[in-house]
């Protein structure tokens, strides 16, 4: 007995294929659309002024896993070779509070933006801590300039993928 099935052979499925594979469409797109404002967050994503950066890579938590936002309050981390980024988004109604841990420490710009409401930048201490109290709801991304001389990463910018907060 041959179990090899030629689909040229087969022609009967062509309308039933097609019908189930419309119906799993629909409901992909009714249960679980893409965001309404994705191509607006892939185009804020990428229009970085300064296009030599590293983007790091966010280590997601159990918890946050399949999440499109981050909620009312959450902790995130990102890491690239030799730096990692831990966040701590607190919601105080439309705005947000961000607080931030850098490793290697040190006196590093971080730049934080907001879709449609520009960038706000401060400077971390000393141990690699900084703190952004006033951040609008939106598509937020954090960059982080390195400070000359920051265990050999001197110059080197690197920018964490887009949140919606």
């Amino acid at each position: 007995m041959n179990n090899d099935i030629d689909p040229r052979d087969d022609h009967r499925g062509n309308n039933e294929d097609t019908a189930v594979l419309a119906e799993l469409r629909r409901l992909v797109y009714e249960l679980d659309p893409p965001p309404a404002s994705l191509v607006e967050r892939i185009q804020f994503a990428v229009a970085l002024e300064d296009l030599d950066v590293e983007v790091a890579r966010w280590e997601r938590s159990a918890s946050l896993t399949g999440v499109r936002g981050v909620g009312q309050q959450g902790t995130i981390t990102f890491t690239v070779d030799d730096l990692t980024l831990m966040v701590n988004f607190t919601s105080m109604g439309a705005r947000h509070r961000i607080d931030g841990w850098l490793v290697p420490a040190g006196e590093h710009t971080v730049e934080v933006r907001v879709a449609d409401h520009g960038s706000t930048t401060t400077k971390a201490d000393d141990v690699g801590r900084f703190v952004v109290p006033d951040v609008p709801a939106g598509t937020t991304q954090i960059i982080v300039h390195l400070a000359d001389g920051a265990g050999g990463v001197a110059g080197k910018t690197v920018v964490t993928p887009t949140i919606v907060l």
